[in-house]
């Protein structure tokens, strides 16, 4: 595994972990959340990862373990690497209670209310807690950008931006309570920025942990396991926020358009 390799991998992660730091910028000049993007970008966002993962990063896998184990083999072992993925991210999503769980979704002016009247206290915590809920959701979602990096650079890119378009709402998740419990556009632009970087953290400490290990077994399992993160991702977080945000059409038409864009630029990448 050649160290520009590893670079690129690195690189695509901290890009999606630290979008966070849009979402919050983009909550300092807005007053109104612009809902019909929103819907629509983070429904392109589950076709993407969808597309990718059912399409792409599952048959990758197969392909990896079944040279290894064999056809019967290989496939039931990606089945239950697959499955394993989507088993992970439901336990880390139960650790986070829904009233802190920024992929609850939430308007701006929601999370100020109309007159502003929370205490400062309470935004405080809210925006606090966010920002440690996006550390824990985000870890097994920069190991996953970085895997699938690694493995196929076109589909890190794909992945990166799909996961970076998902963070930017939550950036807006930590920045806004923290400022109307503040005062302070600093201290919310950078509670939000620094929560994105469990995402590289994840990467790290994932490649530290499993670099001498690397072989067609470790790939096969982890991407698998990065296909069961990512559909579990779009089904249960990016699609219903996409509805809630907007009309139901706006969602799917998005959803979509995603997955048209992944199949186009595959094939341009053959």
């Amino acid at each position: 595994m050649e160290q520009s390799q590893i670079l690129w991998a690195f690189s695509l992660t901290i890009f999606a972990g630290l979008c966070t730091g849009i979402g919050s910028a983009i909550a300092f000049f807005a007053k109104k959340t612009n809902t019909a993007f929103l819907s629509v970008a983070l429904g392109f966002s589950a076709g993407v990862m969808i597309y990718v993962s059912m399409i792409e990063i599952f048959f990758k896998a197969k392909e990896s373990l079944v040279s290894v184990y064999g056809d019967k083999n290989g496939l039931m072992i990606t089945v239950l690497s697959f499955f394993g993925g989507m088993f992970l991210i439901t336990i880390i999503d139960k650790l986070v209670p829904d009233f802190e769980n920024p992929h609850e979704p939430h308007r701006i002016e929601e999370l100020c209310g109309d007159s502003c009247s929370e205490t400062q206290l309470k935004l405080m915590r809210m925006g606090l807690f966010s920002a440690v809920a996006i550390a824990i959701h985000n870890f097994p979602e920069g190991l996953a950008t970085f895997t699938a990096a690694l493995k196929d650079p076109a589909i890190g890119i794909s992945i990166a931006v799909a996961i970076a378009i998902h963070n930017i709402p939550e950036g807006i998740a930590v920045s806004v309570p923290v400022y109307y419990a503040t005062g302070s556009r600093k201290k919310a632009f950078w509670y939000s920025f620094l929560s994105g970087l469990s995402e590289p953290a994840g990467a790290l400490i994932g490649f530290l942990i499993l670099f001498r290990f690397f072989n067609d077994t470790i790939f096969g399992i982890l991407f698998a396991g990065v296909a069961g993160i990512m559909v579990f991702i779009s089904l249960d977080e990016l699609l219903p926020a996409a509805r809630e945000y907007g009309e139901h059409h706006l969602s799917i038409y998005g959803l979509v358009s995603g997955m048209i864009v992944m199949a186009v630029s595959l094939i341009l990448f053959l």
